[in-house]
């Protein structure tokens, strides 16, 4: 499936602080934390706990959550199927980034070994 500009647009617009709780819920009812959360979003992002918090109060949006963080060298081993998008053939940067934290989130709750999640 490939993503049109509008789709885009949206991931773009929608702020970080309306999603996080989804990732929490998602994690937490399969059994993760929200630490081992908050180690996947830092390798993705460099984003620690404390600054995370500081986007989520902040309310940035995607566009600007993406922007600022320092994308892990690794990021472009993460592939796969997501929301029903391949993750290497989605041509937008920001649509792939918010994607690629999708993947990650969701091998989190399907349980998958840490080491490779984070690409080791």
């Amino acid at each position: 499936m490939k993503t049109t500009p509008e789709h885009n647009e949206r991931i773009a617009k929608m702020t970080f602080s309306s999603v996080y709780p989804h990732y929490i819920t998602k994690v937490e009812s399969k059994g993760r934390t929200i630490e081992e959360l908050h180690q996947v979003i830092e390798w993705l992002t460099g984003f620690d706990a404390q600054k995370l918090q500081e986007l989520i109060e902040e309310k940035v949006t995607f566009e600007t959550f993406f922007k600022n963080a320092k994308l892990n060298p690794n990021a472009h081993l993460i592939t796969g199927v997501i929301c029903g998008y391949r993750i290497e053939e989605i041509e937008n940067p920001l649509t792939k980034q918010a994607r690629y934290l999708d993947k990650l989130i969701d091998e989190l709750a399907k349980g998958r070994k840490m080491e490779k999640i984070l690409r080791k």
